[in-house]
């Protein structure tokens, strides 16, 4: 692939200037590859977590002790109330400073990567956002639906478990589509961490080569494919399991 269209590109920067020279330079190939693969990991860990920890932050803000509930409340109001950049370098530069080292023989290596710390931070900032909305979720769950578990003698946690979860889920995939593509572009954040995704290499090679406009270009570019593939998987999602006749 990379030899199908290095030479177009070569042609188009010796005769108009235009400097792409990650389609023909095989290095900085190479480098925007890993950053293109590094930031779709980056995304789905943390569309992935940060569902998976808003599902148990609303979970237990429904079924929980009044303690339990204090704590998923504080820490709601803390982490959406704060900048994702601050808690990202809260994590990295505070938390990071404090944890272990590993001696890797003559230096030491944080025991956490910068990119395991874009995952935890950017995961419990997006998961703050998705216990609002699936606990909104829970509460459009109907009182006859509840009742009628009751019935059939299901425990509470069998009637969250099997019955108000799946449903909350259902009726919240509008409002979570929306903070799922929020949480993806927010991920671009994360090169103040020194994460090699997209906007970092990018910012390498710009820096390095001085073609700021087409680096930009092609990370613009990136971003606007792959939040509309993000946004159309969760779309297509919205319409297979959407409820008929909930909400109508």
């Amino acid at each position: 692939m990379f030899d199908a269209i290095s030479g177009f590109f070569l042609d188009l920067y010796e005769k108009t200037g235009l400097n792409f020279n990650i389609f023909y330079d095989e290095f900085e190939y190479d480098r925007v590859l890993a950053g293109a693969v590094t930031s779709l990991e980056l995304m789905a860990w943390v569309i992935c977590l940060s569902i998976v920890l808003g599902v148990i932050g609303a979970s237990l803000q429904h079924m929980g002790s009044r303690t339990l509930k204090g704590l998923v409340e504080a820490y709601v109001q803390v982490f959406r109330n704060t900048p994702p950049m601050v808690q990202l370098l809260f994590f990295y530069f505070g938390l990071g400073s404090i944890t272990p080292q590993v001696d890797m023989g003559g230096y030491n290596e944080p025991l956490i990567s910068s990119f395991a710390w874009a995952v935890i931070g950017l995961s419990v900032f997006g998961a703050a956002y998705n216990v609002e909305i699936f606990r909104s979720g829970i509460e459009s769950v109907p009182r006859s639906t509840l009742e009628a578990s009751e019935s059939l003698c299901l425990t509470k946690w069998q009637t969250n478990l099997h019955i108000v979860l799946p449903l909350a889920i259902r009726v919240s995939l509008p409002s979570l589509t929306a903070n799922v593509i929020s949480l993806a572009k927010t991920t671009s954040l994360v090169y103040v961490i020194s994460v090699p995704e997209m906007t970092y290499v990018l910012n390498q090679i710009w820096s390095d080569s001085m073609n700021v406009p087409e680096m930009i270009f092609v990370l613009f570019l990136f971003y606007g494919i792959v939040i509309a593939l993000i946004g159309a998987v969760f779309s297509l999602l919205e319409r297979k399991l959407r409820i008929p006749g909930f909400g109508q």
